[in-house]
């Protein structure tokens, strides 16, 4: 009999905080597929993976870090949690929070959030609080809320947020067998590039996985503090959920691209629009804007043979593509070709 998938704190429990007596608040996250990227395998020149985390139960990689974030709120007996979000935290947030009924205060920047992840936290019951400003001046009040008043942050700058999306890197190396020679994902607040890390050097050190991968961290172009060295005050980019000028995790991220010896840069958003069409035309997989970077930043370094040759690499895409459809769309019209209801007018129409 095949075992069920028990969401990531029940899976990798002896490796987080918690233990069998927590209430585990869970929607069954983690456990999502890596895939073959066959084409762009052979243009790189090397066995690419994407780790599809838009598969996860509100459609990001959020909910690895949040079921452990709002199990340890239970766990404290807090009622009410926080966040500052570009769309996806609150999303993730408002979900587990109902699950858990909690109640969910989100903070977003004004006309900077895709509808598809501002629908998530309304539907979830969130109390939805727009800023006339950006998601760093976002974070600045729900933190400075959480130090003021009774009322839990789960941002990335909570750890127990770091503790769940860190499980990522071992299903990983739980996938393949061994760490991967290189792994990329999108940098943004750079929580997630932190705790990929995090992870894979537990897993090494567990004897897990005999070797730790490079890290190859890749920014928006509008959007990259990390490549310029210092804070961006306005960031902008189509890519929303890594639309992000101060980010909360500087030091850890630093730490990620230098002990693993590997590197963050910048592409373009027509890159980043480009990588996102590929995945979708030629790997099936749908995602929104950011999650492309990996893959915009990957054929960049390839076509500047920076690729090693036959080398394993794994590729993080974040978030689903139905979180932002009008980006993906385009100016593309959706006018399908109305035929009548006739065997030989779709042929015709069809060119058979």
């Amino acid at each position: 009999m095949a075992e069920v998938w028990r969401g990531i704190v029940r899976e990798y429990l002896d490796h987080l905080p918690f233990d069998e007596s927590d209430r585990i608040v869970s929607l069954g996250e983690g456990g999502t597929p890596l895939i073959y990227a066959e084409k762009i395998s052979s243009e790189v020149g090397a066995e690419v993976l994407v780790k599809y985390e838009g598969m996860n139960p509100t459609g990001s990689f959020k909910d690895r870090g949040m079921t452990s974030a709002i199990t340890q709120v239970v766990k404290d007996g807090d009622h009410t949690v926080v966040c500052a979000s570009t769309g996806n935290t609150s999303a993730s947030a408002a979900a587990y929070a109902a699950h858990a009924g909690l109640r969910c205060v989100v903070m977003i920047p004004q006309g900077k959030i895709a509808a598809g992840k501002m629908a998530q936290a309304i539907v979830h019951g969130a109390d939805l609080v727009q800023v006339d400003g950006n998601f760093d001046e976002c974070l600045d009040i729900v933190r400075e809320l959480s130090e003021s008043y009774p009322i839990a942050l789960v941002n990335s700058v909570n750890p127990y947020r770091l503790q769940g999306q860190k499980t990522a890197a071992f299903e990983i190396v739980d996938q393949l067998g061994e760490a991967p020679d290189i792994h990329m994902l999108p940098v943004g607040n750079a929580g997630n590039i932190s705790a990929y890390w995090m992870g894979f050097k537990e897993y090494a050190e567990a004897g897990r996985a005999s070797r730790t991968p490079k890290i190859w961290g890749v920014q928006a172009a509008g959007a990259a503090p990390f490549v310029l060295g210092h804070p961006i005050k306005d960031p902008e980019t189509v890519a929303t959920a890594i639309r992000i000028g101060k980010p909360a995790s500087w030091d850890l991220a630093v730490a990620a691209r230098d002990e693993s010896g590997g590197w963050i840069r910048a592409v373009t958003d027509e890159a980043i629009l480009s990588a996102q069409a590929r995945l979708a035309a030629e790997v099936g997989v749908f995602v929104e804007p950011a999650s492309a970077a990996p893959i915009a930043g990957l054929l960049a370094a390839a076509a500047a043979g920076e690729v090693p040759r036959g080398a394993t690499i794994t590729c993080t895409v974040t978030g689903n593509g139905l979180k932002d459809t009008a980006t993906a769309l385009g100016d593309r019209t959706l006018d399908p070709t109305v035929i009548p209801v006739d065997v030989e007018a779709a042929a015709s129409v069809l060119g058979l």
